[in-house]
């Protein structure tokens, strides 16, 4: 069966407004929030998803960065279970490796029903999974594991701050009205070391990954063409996470928002007036889907004394998708140097681009 979902962090999004949505809880102010719970499955809201990614050196100085993203897309709560196969939900999955000093980037992805245990998202396994990909929970430790014919990730995750709940009053707004946000949670840095084997060969890593875990049923409005997303983890122990918003008439959305994590895990929220996340560049055409990324951004902060330009080391990292209406966008990892309060500062994350092909379709169905 052909793949009908286009895999990514913001990509899920846009079509989680199907026909069953009546079905499945808004994410609203007020969520009681209870761990280890609340890191896995939520079959009560019809869109979740977890989402890891990090920047990884070998001992030779060699740079890669990764994503390993596993989505749960609700179809009918009322599927039923007399039988195993019976489809309630639909799980994505997507890998990725940017071999940035090499210049290559590879991915791949996959499709699933949850089936006698194919794919999920379990407490009472303390795991997320969708076949042979998985991250098990091992106390403060998170497992990851990922094989593809061309390339395999196995580390271990170690949780160096609490995890981060994202907006206020519990949900992270994403438009006006009732129910247009999510319950966002992040783990801004996760100490990773293991393995990366790639083309036959295998380099012993280390550096720090990043966990966003989101679930929702109908986030967005009507009028978003796209958005830009990142994820920073700076040298003094800080993190900063920010999401711009992008209408289809070129404006930026007031829900944009973010937060910034100090060095012993306190958050803050960031609204849109905040903050300045400006493209500094004329971009990368991709030669498959035609698309034009600004893959150099600068970033501002005032009242932090944040002033940081953000660039990648391999501009390829684009997804393209598989149909006329499957949307492309880009995914990769980036580098971070700027000023803190006139001090130098530098740092790495990953970047997110949705839109820059076409608007993405909101009414709700699947490419």
């Amino acid at each position: 069966m052909k793949n009908r979902f286009a895999l990514g962090f913001g990509v899920a999004l846009f079509f989680s407004a199907v026909l069953c949505a009546g079905q499945y809880r808004a994410a609203e102010p007020g969520y009681k929030y209870e761990f280890p719970k609340d890191h896995f499955n939520h079959p009560e809201f019809q869109t979740e998803w977890w989402y890891y990614t990090g920047n990884l050196n070998a001992a030779d100085g060699h740079k890669f960065g990764f994503e390993l993203t596993f989505f749960r897309q609700g179809v009918d709560r009322n599927a039923g279970t007399a039988s195993a196969w019976a489809v309630s939900d639909l799980y994505f999955a997507h890998l990725a490796v940017s071999d940035l000093d090499g210049g290559e980037f590879y991915h791949t992805e996959r499709f699933n029903r949850a089936g006698p245990g194919l794919a999920g998202a379990r407490v009472e396994q303390m795991r997320v999974w969708n076949g042979n990909w998985q991250v098990q929970w091992k106390g403060s430790e998170q497992v990851l594991r990922a094989i593809d014919d061309r390339f395999a990730l196995q580390f271990v995750m170690e949780a160096a701050k609490p995890p981060v709940v994202h907006g206020e009053h519990g949900v992270s707004q994403k438009a006006a009205g009732e129910g247009h946000a999510s319950h966002y949670i992040s783990f801004t840095r996760l100490l990773t070391s293991g393995t990366i084997e790639l083309s036959g060969k295998s380099f012993a890593v280390t550096g720090t990954s990043w966990m966003d875990h989101e679930f929702f049923t109908n986030s967005l409005g009507a009028n978003e063409a796209g958005w830009d997303w990142l994820s920073i983890q700076l040298d003094d122990q800080s993190e900063v996470m920010l999401y711009r918003l992008r209408h289809n008439d070129g404006s930026i959305d007031p829900y944009s928002s973010g937060s910034f994590v100090d060095r012993e895990g306190r958050a803050r929220h960031l609204k849109a007036s905040d903050f300045r996340l400006l493209p500094q560049s004329d971009g990368w055409r991709s030669p498959s889907s035609g698309a034009t990324y600004p893959t150099a951004w600068n970033v501002a902060i005032p009242s932090l004394g944040l002033e940081l330009a953000v660039r990648t080391a391999l501009k390829n990292q684009e997804l393209t998708g598989k149909t006329k209406r499957s949307p492309s966008y880009w995914e990769g990892a980036i580098e971070i140097a700027g000023k803190r309060s006139g001090n130098p500062i530098s740092g790495v994350g990953y970047l997110e681009m949705t839109g820059y092909d076409r608007p993405l379709p909101l009414s709700g169905e699947m490419p």
